[in-house]
């Protein structure tokens, strides 16, 4: 089963949120999962032993230990998520060396996606280098309420070669409180009714794979 990094070299994109709550969809589908927290700040690792500690924790901020422990780590888990750092390092090339799926979360801006010619440097290394893999999906994240996707993104998105994901998070400030709250949103009622139905959706249409696994029995 796969090792799925979320990577942008950019900070404030969205990665830990991202990697938090896939982490926490992909245990709630029934599955075994671990988050290697690959970033210096370590922030989603403390965040998911509060949220759902049924998730196994790893700190990986180490390029040899990333490329090291991985391939260990899949063979006891079903999935692997990992919280990539943001910055342009070595860090960022041996998990892309591992991964096999890579979600890369950006603003929806033009600049935003522009931008990621130059973040995207060390994916298309990695694929070259590994015949196609990871394969990549790009995530538009903190969009405003009433965007709409442009002809000029997506075909500044078509120009890296990566395939655009129809779900697209929401600038929400839910997402922002969820840390404080040491909660994934599903988890702080009606208030985060959209923001909840919205993410999981957008897993959904990611790993289709992933939902049919087998539903954990509801605990009380």
């Amino acid at each position: 089963m796969p090792i799925i990094a979320v990577a942008n070299s950019k900070g404030g994109v969205g990665k830990s949120t991202t990697a938090v709550h896939l982490a926490a969809w992909l245990y709630e589908q029934g599955h075994r999962v671990t988050l290697a927290d690959c970033d210096t700040q370590q922030s989603s690792s403390e965040w998911i032993r509060e949220a759902v500690p049924g998730v196994k924790t790893v700190r990986l901020d180490n390029p040899n230990h990333i490329l090291n422990e991985l391939p260990n780590l899949i063979t006891e888990t079903d999935y692997v998520v990992c919280d990539g750092p943001g910055s342009q390092t070595e860090t960022s090339r041996a998990l892309l060396l591992r991964a096999h799926l890579a979600i890369v979360p950006c603003k929806a801006s033009m600049l935003e996606v522009r931008a990621l010619a130059k973040a995207t440097e060390v994916l298309r290394q990695a694929q070259d280098i590994r015949g196609g893999v990871p394969k990549a999906i790009i995530v538009l994240s903190m969009v405003g309420k009433n965007y709409r996707l442009t002809k000029d993104m997506k075909d500044a998105a078509a120009a890296l070669g990566l395939p655009l994901a129809r779900t697209a998070m929401t600038l929400r400030q839910i997402y922002a409180d969820a840390p404080g709250q040491c909660a994934v949103v599903w988890k702080l009622g009606s208030r985060a009714r959209e923001a909840a139905d919205e993410i999981r959706a957008l897993f959904a249409e990611i790993l289709p794979e992933a939902k049919r696994g087998k539903k954990l029995k509801a605990k009380h």
